[in-house]
């Protein structure tokens, strides 16, 4: 064979791939017509006397008010507390095989999810109602001596229902219950979220349905419960102002509703609830971001992302 008809054809290099970007331009028209209504928002916070803002500085820091932001918060904290405990066993007694526990937790979620919060908080705050006093013994006691005609009292001991039931407790337990009941199906789906596998495993290492469930299921299931429970965390400050209702009158939207009224500055007062309320939740937003990526550890593409940096360190190692 020839020279020639060995050589083989020389490469002709590739053409430069001239890349047309692709054009968006509803974007620009996005950010056109929002900028236009953001500037048409500040310059309405800027010239309308109606917002009276002086008026509103000098006033929403007041002790009065700065006790009702300390209202709020404890009564945050004390209803989620209470509501996350109550709704774990709420949660435990629907998953359970026996139909009694199972029904009545299933009777409570549904009365309190049922029922409007602020009509549940009137209704608590009424309760003195029925009874003028709450005690613990013997039931049917008095008609048992109008029977026989003798004034028969067989309790061990009595509280008075206003000293019991203040509006604070009333309100407090108003807003506990019906959280209870939310955080009681937030667990349930958690707990269902669970492998059934790593319970059926835990049994056979000898382990009993309540050491499972604290040790195996539950730290399993944080990474589902977290997220929506710090949603409830939100909702429940927010639902605080409705402890106006009941009424308690050392809370932040009372006080903030009671120096408008005095002042006859109802508008600048609203305001300066929505930039409490607004600040406070910014604030229970960010720690919920922190538990959030904190559970979420070796789940989704934070996950993912560690596991190819993993395995591209190895393999430079190797090489």
């Amino acid at each position: 064979m020839t020279e020639t008809a060995t050589r083989t054809p020389e490469r002709v290099p590739p053409e430069a791939i001239k890349a047309v970007p692709v054009r968006h331009p509803g974007r620009w028209v996005a950010i056109v017509v929002i900028a236009i209504v953001v500037a048409m928002f500040v310059h309405m916070l800027v010239t309308n006397d109606a917002f009276q803002w002086g008026f509103m500085f000098d006033n929403m820091f007041l002790p009065p008010v700065l006790e009702g932001v300390r209202t709020a918060l404890v009564v945050t904290i004390l209803a989620m507390v209470i509501g996350v405990v109550l709704g774990t066993v709420i949660a435990v007694m629907r998953l359970s095989p026996n139909p009694i526990l199972s029904s009545a937790a299933w009777v409570y979620t549904w009365f309190f999810r049922a029922v409007p919060r602020v009509v549940l908080l009137v209704l608590f705050g009424n309760l003195g109602i029925l009874y003028s006093s709450y005690g613990f013994g013997l039931p049917f006691d008095r008609q048992l001596g109008n029977l026989v005609g003798i004034d028969l009292d067989l309790r061990f001991f009595s509280l008075d229902a206003r000293t019991v039931v203040t509006g604070f407790m009333a309100g407090l337990l108003g807003l506990a219950l019906s959280e209870a009941a939310y955080m009681a199906e937030i667990v349930r789906a958690g707990i269902q979220s669970v492998d059934p596998g790593q319970q059926e495993a835990a049994q056979a290492c000898g382990m009993g349905r309540g050491v499972t469930l604290r040790r195996i299921v539950l730290p399993q299931a944080m990474r589902v419960i977290v997220p929506p429970t710090g949603n409830e965390t939100i909702a429940m400050l927010k639902d605080t102002s409705l402890l106006a209702f009941v009424p308690v009158t050392n809370e932040l939207f009372f006080q903030l509703q009671a120096i408008g009224a005095r002042t006859f500055q109802v508008f600048p007062m609203l305001v300066a609830a929505c930039l409490w309320y607004l600040a406070m939740t910014s604030v229970l937003m960010v720690g919920q971001f922190f538990l959030e990526r904190y559970f979420s550890r070796g789940f989704g593409t934070g996950a993912r992302q560690a596991r190819a940096r993993a395995k591209a360190g190895s393999v430079g190692y190797g090489h």
